[in-house]
């Protein structure tokens, strides 16, 4: 699936300051990052904020970017959740005609087994028309999908095609790669851990900072996809603080913040999330004058 390999990034669903969907600052945020040279857009996943908007609100997401998109790039829809026969019914009646593939996040709250999260995705394999990526997220799930268990899936379903691996864990990531069938895909869901998982074997990013700085992010991973190692840490090195930064009031509190210091979209978010401070602001703005 090389249209996987590089960078993929989790769009944000951009608010008006009523908190209606500002869907003209959606359409200047997919044509910024695509303008920026990354390989993929991943559409309502947790960055996108998919948890509190409505169906028709997802909807109306999904056909402004499927319209500005213009099938310029593949599409990634995020499909997931605790219950697996609402993510199977989900999967069974969305029209999925414009996407390349559906990220499903391992179910959270519930802190299934690895059985019972084996069982979740051979479910939701059966259901799905298009290649399934799986994403461990043990931060936001409070369950690690183990190494095995990955391995165990990738083997046994043909369309588990890859893993967004957002453990933190940089030895488990090499353990999923070292025994991992020969096709399927170790996509990084951290950002600052992405260049190294590439030079260790993966296949990219889905990132959150990539959208911000399509241009840069999209290139390290590349060199770091090329072997070109030191080209590489110089891009992640003069990157890194914008990582911390984006993620210290949460997602995507942050990557709004630089955004709109960019001038591409407002500051708001949803609650429970609450806009960045001024604080944050301030060191976001201060990267972004210095970069």
């Amino acid at each position: 699936m090389n249209k996987f390999l590089g960078t993929g990034v989790a769009l944000v669903t951009p608010f008006n300051s009523d908190k209606s969907i500002d869907f003209i600052a959606l359409e200047r945020i997919v044509n910024y990052v695509i303008d920026g040279g990354v390989e993929y857009l991943v559409v309502l996943g947790t960055t996108g904020e998919s948890v509190v908007l409505t169906e028709e609100e997802k909807q109306q997401v999904i056909a402004k970017i499927i319209e500005v998109n213009n099938k310029r790039l593949p599409l990634v829809l995020g499909v997931g959740g605790n219950n697996t026969a609402a993510v199977v019914a989900e999967l069974k009646t969305t029209n999925l005609a414009d996407f390349d593939a559906v990220l499903s996040v391992s179910p959270y709250y519930n802190k299934p087994s690895q059985e019972g999260i084996y069982q979740h995705f051979k479910a939701v394999s059966e259901a799905s028309s298009k290649p399934v990526i799986l994403y461990n997220v043990p931060g936001r799930t409070a369950s690690n999908m183990l190494p095995e268990t990955i391995v165990r899936l990738a083997n046994d379903f043909d369309n588990i095609i890859a893993v967004k691996e957002a453990a933190g864990d940089l030895v488990q990531a090499m353990k999923i790669i070292q025994h991992k069938p020969k096709d399927f895909l170790v996509i990084s869901g951290d950002d600052m851990l992405a260049l190294p998982m590439t030079l260790a074997g993966g296949s990219g990013v889905v990132s959150v900072i990539g959208q911000g700085l399509p241009k840069e992010f999209s290139e390290m991973i590349r060199l770091g996809l090329n072997g070109d190692t030191k080209a590489a840490y110089e891009l992640h090195y003069k990157i890194a603080d914008s990582i911390d930064f984006i993620f210290e009031e949460g997602n995507p509190v942050g990557i709004k913040a630089l955004f709109y210091k960019l001038g591409l979209c407002g500051l708001d978010v949803r609650l429970p999330l609450i806009a960045a401070s001024e604080e944050l602001q301030k060191e976001i703005n201060n990267f972004a004058d210095n970069f």
